[in-house]
C-alpha cells in the first residue's frame, strides 16, 4: 500500500517517468515538467530520494537508482493495460510513454537488489 500511496502522489509517475530518460538537474526536470511548482517537483525529488527510487550524482542531478529503474519495468504492463482499457471505453489514449517505458516494456524483468 505504501507504493501505491507514493505513486499516486500528483506528479510521481511523470517525474520517474522524465527521470527514466537519464539524469536531471533541478531546472531541467522543472521544464521538462511544464505546470509543475518548485516545491512539488522539489518534494517529489525528495520523497524518491528518502525511499530509494532516485538519487543525486555528482552534479547534483537527479537520477533512478537500480530500483527506480526497475520501477519502470513493473510499470510497463500498466501502462499497455491502461491503452487497452482506453480504446476499450472510448477514452483518449496515453501520450506516448517516455524511451525508459518503451524500452523497460521490452526489456526482461529486473530484479531488486
Amino acid at each position: 500500500m505504501a507504493a501505491f500511496d507514493l505513486l499516486g502522489r500528483r506528479w510521481m509517475l511523470r517525474i520517474i517517468g522524465e527521470l527514466g530518460e537519464g539524469p536531471l538537474g533541478f531546472n531541467e526536470a522543472q521544464r521538462r515538467l511544464d505546470g509543475v511548482s518548485s516545491s512539488v517537483l522539489a518534494t517529489r525529488l525528495r520523497e524518491l530520494a528518502a525511499v530509494g527510487l532516485a538519487e543525486t550524482d555528482a552534479t547534483g542531478a537527479y537520477r533512478l537508482t537500480h530500483v527506480g529503474t526497475s520501477l519502470l519495468v513493473a510499470l510497463a504492463p500498466l501502462w499497455a493495460w491502461s491503452d487497452e482499457w482506453a480504446t476499450a471505453t472510448g477514452a483518449e489514449p496515453n501520450p506516448a510513454p517516455s524511451t525508459a517505458l518503451t524500452e523497460a516494456i521490452t526489456r526482461p524483468t529486473a530484479s531488486l537488489p
